[in-house]
């Protein structure tokens, strides 16, 4: 079943991440090994047809592989590295509206065991949801049926979630006034101003959380101190900006606040082991290997 998932997803990859013609749905696929890739995941599934990625956030790292699926509730700025190829993975962006409304009529609304602070979950694929999520990719292969049907589709693979151990974490993303729900506001927070001077004491403020409850629950769940989530997200920029060229390392670094080139190159350097300049040079150089393999 796994094996049809992946064909399916092969049959409509259009790049590495191509986003489709069904709502919601992101096929990824690639059959070279490709080195750390800087991404920033929003709240979404993803669905492991096969080979395997790692995910680094912060202090935190996880592997996910063939038959898994992984969790994610908050914007988070990651480093992946894709250990098994070929690579072939279906993601899921989280609607909570599209959630809510199917609890609502399930009557069931209820967090049950509440999971942690809101942190990336992984668990293994249950027949019955890789069935769903095949039949979900598939509609690619009948355009005239996704409108009246991928709604449905979706619907079914949420519903076979909340039956999962991603279940209690699926419920709480719902309610607007959990522990998660606020560290997820402030990772948003954070997400929208991360170029403006911030301080713990106004990312808490907006979060209606103490600072040391902040701290604690931001990373546990991102592992990342609030700071070092708004470093993380100034330098993912600056790479992305970098690698679309035709700029310099002095302008990059202000468009994404830092008011010291000196400080940016440093911590750049240390972030990516290289100078700015020669860092954009080698991605351009292993994009190309891998577009032309």
């Amino acid at each position: 079943m796994l094996d049809e998932l992946a064909a399916a997803i092969a049959r409509h990859r259009d790049g590495l991440w191509s986003d489709s013609a069904v709502p919601r749905l992101t096929v990824v696929a690639f059959d070279e090994f490709l080195g750390p890739v800087d991404l920033l995941y929003e709240p979404m599934i993803c669905f492991i047809a096969d080979g395997a990625k790692r995910s680094i956030a912060g202090d935190r790292s996880w592997v996910t592989g063939r038959g898994e699926m992984l969790l994610n509730s908050l914007v988070l700025p990651v480093t992946a590295t894709f250990e098994r190829v070929p690579y072939r993975s279906a993601v899921l962006r989280l609607d909570g509206r599209a959630l809510a409304d199917l609890l609502l009529e399930l009557d069931d609304a209820d967090p049950r065991t509440l999971p942690g602070p809101g942190g990336p979950l992984t668990a293994p694929m249950t027949p019955e949801i890789t069935d769903a999520v095949t039949r979900w990719v598939r509609l690619l292969d009948t355009p005239d049926d996704i409108r009246p049907l991928a709604a449905r589709v979706e619907s079914e693979i949420l519903y076979r979630l909340l039956g999962s151990p991603l279940g209690p974490a699926l419920r709480q993303f719902t309610l607007a006034d959990s522990g998660s729900a606020r560290v997820r506001s402030a990772a948003a927070w954070i997400s929208a101003r991360y170029t403006e001077p911030l301080s713990v004491d106004a990312i808490a403020a907006a979060a209606h959380m103490s600072t040391a409850t902040l701290h604690r629950r931001f990373k546990a769940a991102t592992g990342m101190s609030p700071l070092r989530f708004q470093k993380q997200l100034r330098l993912q920029e600056a790479r992305r900006r970098l690698l679309a060229g035709d700029t310099t390392a002095a302008l990059v670094a202000e468009a994404v606040g830092y008011t010291s080139a000196t400080q940016f190159n440093r911590e750049y350097r240390r972030a990516y082991g290289l100078p700015p300049g020669q860092d954009a040079a080698r991605l351009r150089d292993r994009m190309a290997t891998v577009a032309g393999a």
